[in-house]
Order: C-alpha cells, then sequence, then structure tokens
C-alpha cells in the first residue's frame, strides 16, 4: 500500500469526547500537525487523548488554553499513531473549537 497524506477535521459541537481520527487495519499514521480554532469569541480548553488498541486513555493534553478567535498548534514534533489507536478531542464548551490534523498513512 502507498503512503496516503491524509487531514482530519471535527467541529466539537458538544462537550463529549469526539473521534478526530482512527488509524485503519494494518496502517500506522505520523501525526504532523494539530491546529485547534476558537471561533465564537470566547476563549475555551480543549483535552487530547489517545485511546490503544487495547482501550487505555492517554492523556496528550489536559485542558488545554485557546484563546478566543486564535488558532493553536498542539504539536511541537509529531507523534505516531498505531492500528485501531484513536485521537480524541474534548472541548469545555460546545460550538467553539474547531480542530484540523494533518498525518501521514503508512500501510
Amino acid at each position: 500500500m502507498a503512503n496516503n497524506y491524509k487531514n482530519a477535521k471535527v467541529d466539537l459541537t458538544s462537550t463529549a469526547a469526539t473521534t478526530l481520527y482512527t488509524a485503519p487495519t494494518a496502517i500506522t499514521a505520523i501525526v504532523k500537525s494539530i491546529l485547534v480554532s476558537e471561533d465564537s469569541g470566547s476563549a475555551d480548553t480543549i483535552t487530547l487523548t489517545l485511546t490503544n488498541s487495547a482501550g487505555a486513555i492517554f492523556s496528550l493534553f489536559k485542558v488545554k488554553a485557546v484563546g478566543a478567535n486564535t488558532t493553536v498548534e498542539l504539536l511541537s514534533s509529531p507523534i505516531v499513531v498505531g492500528e485501531a489507536e484513536i485521537l480524541k478531542a474534548t472541548a469545555a464548551t460546545a460550538n467553539r473549537l474547531h480542530v484540523v490534523a494533518s498525518l501521514l498513512e503508512i500501510g
């Protein structure tokens, strides 16, 4: 299988943990960037987790501040998401944050 560049996008319309990306079967993904944009004019916070294939949850960012009408880059270096692992984002307040991840799938 060829390497595929992709992006994953989510509009956090609730305060529930929302899946941003799930690595498909036989795929490892290298996540290069995770941008969070606040578009309501009110500052908010985001929590980002990685769930492994056994269901264990690992916190990547816990209550990370995002200023009003700003965009924040969460990653200072790439992270690897293995087969069946899930990146999830949770907003403190609904309808304020958009999240876009840029990644490379390697199969």
